[in-house]
């Protein structure tokens, strides 16, 4: 058997997954342990063994390659996290834009706090805050359910950047009702249990993305727990019943914190793909925002 003869084309080798390889117009004489042809001396290969033109009998054996890239077709979706350079770019890029939303959030809400004009105007006409709500809640739903505003570009950055600062004056808007010391503390713990909460998603083998069903549930027991506690506060003002909402709230939109953290980092159970990066920064940024807006009702009710 000659070692320089080619192997089988790549039309050759589809045909001969599907069956129909054409035997060669040659033949080999005939090999112990070879299948040659049907009629032909010899004895059938092991399963997962081929004989040919150049192939050694251990260059193709069972379980060599991985599964995504057994998949028909070349590599499937989970083949794409396969590439650690694909996972990098993807997380670098939705942070990149968390960071960018951040910086505007923080600079409006810093106004908010040491601007004594702003802070008046804001809080003598509260209709301008009900006037962004709509914004921020079309912007919201348009990005989150709709698959291609969400992943054309620019119109997702654009809608993104529209709903930043929609939610980002909405923040505002509430931090003016508060102490200035609160708000900053309210910032301080934010920022620590953001980085916690990241270095512990990217450190630990609990996988958070397979508890969907119990995050959907605590967040209903959240929404009614709200509506209650509206209620009780309307009535008759219960600082630690306000302080105890705003706990609960902040430990809920914790764990979706964790939650969308570990579906930028595709090893577990539930990941997005790597072309979902604005959905992967609107998602961190709504979670942020929200533990912050609870931390304010605690550090703010406790004074």
């Amino acid at each position: 058997m000659s070692k320089s003869d080619p192997p089988p084309s790549y039309e050759e080798s589809r045909q001969q997954q599907h069956g129909n390889y054409p035997y060669p117009p040659y033949r080999y004489p005939a090999q112990p342990g070879v299948y040659t042809g049907p009629g032909q001396p010899g004895i059938h290969p092991q399963a997962g063994l081929w004989q040919g033109p150049g192939y050694s009998p251990s260059f193709i054996t069972p379980g060599i390659f991985p599964s995504s890239l057994r998949d028909a077709e070349g590599i499937s979706s989970t083949g794409v996290w396969d590439s650690m350079s694909v996972r990098h770019a993807f997380i670098r890029k939705v942070y990149l834009i968390l960071a960018a939303q951040l910086f505007i959030t923080t600079s409006i809400i810093a106004v908010f706090a040491f601007v004594e004009p702003v802070r008046l105007f804001v809080i003598q006409n509260p209709a301008i805050y009900w006037a962004s709500f709509p914004v921020y809640l079309v912007t919201y739903l348009m990005l989150v359910c709709c698959e291609g505003p969400r992943r054309r570009h620019p119109w997702n950055l654009i809608l993104l950047f529209i709903f930043t600062l929609a939610l980002s004056y909405m923040t505002g808007t509430i931090s003016s009702y508060f102490d200035t010391k609160a708000v900053f503390l309210a910032l301080g713990i934010t920022a620590m249990v953001c980085v916690i909460v990241t270095v512990f998603c990217f450190q630990t083998k609990v996988d958070f993305t397979s508890c969907t069903g119990l995050l959907c549930a605590l967040c209903v027991v959240l929404l009614v727990t709200g509506i209650i506690t509206s209620i009780v506060l309307s009535f008759h003002y219960v600082p630690w019943l306000h302080m105890l909402y705003g706990a609960c709230g902040a430990i809920v939109f914790t764990l979706f914190l964790a939650y969308h953290t570990q579906l930028l980092i595709g090893n577990r159970a539930n990941a997005i793909s790597p072309e979902e990066y604005v959905f992967g920064a609107l998602s961190l940024y709504v979670d942020i925002v929200q533990i912050f807006i609870f931390l304010l009702h605690i550090t703010g009710g406790s004074e």
